[in-house]
């Protein structure tokens, strides 16, 4: 079976990707970081979130030997950071300074790939962090991409709907057009391969927006041909696939669904064995640990779930797990029953959790006795610390008030509508202005967006009819009236 062991709750936006190392977890958001926690008991590392970013962090991977992690961003960079240090160690600049949507290093980790919102590709050394060639795919954004296990191949996806199979010189060995029916979301090679005489063979996974995950034979023949051969059509999601992971092994296979779920497959019999229903929002991100049994998962709920996978989970069952028979467990991380967004919400128990990971487990017992949850524990003062509940120390009762602050503050920050947030800065919006899409953004960074000949929309990909923007006076109000009562 598959149980929920950890709930990272740091991010204060969107989770877009996550990635293990060896011996590490590295997850990325629309709050512009990446944070990295320890695989073994999910404590944050000290240097850790990394804050390089100017705007979104799509995707973030390790490099073989777990001593580097890249990252990549609408920013139109890819970080190298440091896995020692936390420090950056290069900033590589994507051709044409277009939003970068993916990035993938080579099982080897000689080379990396970039993929943009305007179609551009751009392939690296990764030890020089040198620019060796691009490629490009017209009228499209790269939102999808994996290197073969061989590091001699990688295969693209895009919002086309279309995979594509490059080699190191940027030629197209194989392009299978409408893959997915209204664009690609993920793509991914198992780890295997299989040879036999004079073919080579590989398998692949994909997912996209027609609500399918695709698993794939691709045949690379010793004359330098390639033929890809559609395998399974697993069609056990009810909305639009976003991501796919193969484990370490090649064996089990996940996705990850608007329908908030994931699905955990038998990889090579194509047969369903869990489906996990944890997550509040869309499931944005999957990984496996190449060294333990766990997977981690990131939702637009801001979340990221560690879940392990039992003895016997080859079984066939194809078992859901409801939401009453995880397993949680509170070993380096906040409870997953404090996982609700405003500290008003939690519980008298909630409220004892957290005052025993402040090192104030002394007050559990009297803040119990006066039944004391979220919301009046954020309406005490020193008045009622002292004659109320009898705390006579004043540094107790000033490292107390000091925590409660901290949580105060932290419940304003993320308690901000979405709606009143820019969907390309994911801050509090000044100016609004409504674009050609229908959406809002701040006029600044809609305008710089438009202004990179990025001619598509932030939120939908679909290029834009128009480059008017128009001031949206109602959302700067409502803005406005928030901010007042805040």
């Amino acid at each position: 079976m598959a149980s929920l062991i950890c709930t990272l709750q740091d991010h204060q936006d969107d989770v877009n990707w996550c990635a293990f190392s060896a011996k590490l977890l590295a997850t990325c958001s629309g709050d512009k970081t990446v944070r990295v926690y320890s695989s073994h008991d999910f404590s944050e590392l000290p240097f850790s979130p990394l804050s390089g970013h100017g705007y979104s962090v799509h995707c973030c991977c390790f490099s073989a030997c777990g001593q580097f992690l890249a990252s990549c961003s609408t920013d139109a960079t890819i970080m190298v950071w440091s896995m020692a240090t936390g420090d950056i160690e290069a900033i590589l600049e994507h051709p044409g300074r277009s939003p970068v949507r993916i990035c993938a290093l080579s099982p080897d980790s000689v080379y990396l790939v970039s993929g943009a919102s305007d179609g551009t590709l751009a392939l690296w050394n990764f030890s020089s962090k040198q620019l060796l060639r691009t490629g490009e795919v017209s009228d499209t954004t790269m939102v999808a991409c994996s290197f073969s296990p061989c590091s001699q191949m990688f295969m693209t996806g895009s919002t086309y709907g279309d995979l594509r199979l490059w080699d190191l010189n940027m030629n197209q060995l194989h392009a299978e057009k409408n893959a997915h029916d209204l664009g690609v979301s993920c793509c991914t090679f198992a780890p295997s391969i299989l040879s036999g005489g004079h073919v080579v063979q590989f398998r692949m996974a994909s997912c996209g927006q027609d609500c399918l995950l695709k698993i794939w034979a691709i045949n690379k023949f010793s004359a330098g041909a390639c033929k890809m051969q559609l395998l399974h059509t697993l069609t056990d999601q009810s909305a639009p696939v976003l991501c796919c992971a193969y484990s370490s092994d090649g064996q089990l296979l996940v996705s990850g669904s608007v329908d908030k779920t994931v699905i955990i497959y038998d990889a090579n019999n194509a047969v369903l064995l869990y489906t996990l229903k944890q997550h509040e929002r869309y499931v944005t991100a999957c990984s496996f640990s190449p060294t333990s049994p766990l997977i981690a998962t990131g939702s637009m709920d801001k979340t990221v779930k560690i879940w392990r996978m039992e003895d016997g989970c080859s079984g066939h069952g194809g078992k859901t797990l409801p939401e009453e028979s995880a397993q949680t467990s509170t070993e380096g991380r906040a409870s997953a029953g404090r996982s609700k967004l405003l500290v008003a919400d939690w519980s008298e128990e909630d409220v004892s959790e957290w005052l025993v990971e402040e090192g104030l487990g002394g007050l559990v017992d009297k803040f119990k006795a006066n039944n004391i949850d979220g919301t009046e524990m954020l309406c005490l003062t020193k008045e009622t610390l002292a004659s109320e509940l009898h705390i006579e120390s004043v540094g107790l009762r000033s490292k107390l008030l000091r925590k409660v602050l901290e949580l105060k503050s932290d419940s304003v920050c993320l308690g901000i509508p979405d709606e009143f947030l820019c969907p390309i800065t994911r801050e509090l919006m000044r100016e609004p202005v409504i674009a050609a899409d229908g959406y809002s953004y701040e006029k600044e960074a809609i305008e710089s967006w438009i202004n990179t000949k990025n001619r598509s929309s932030p939120m939908t990909n679909l290029p834009l009819l128009t480059i008017l923007l128009t001031p949206n006076h109602t959302l700067k109000m409502a803005i406005g009236r928030w901010k007042t009562s805040h």
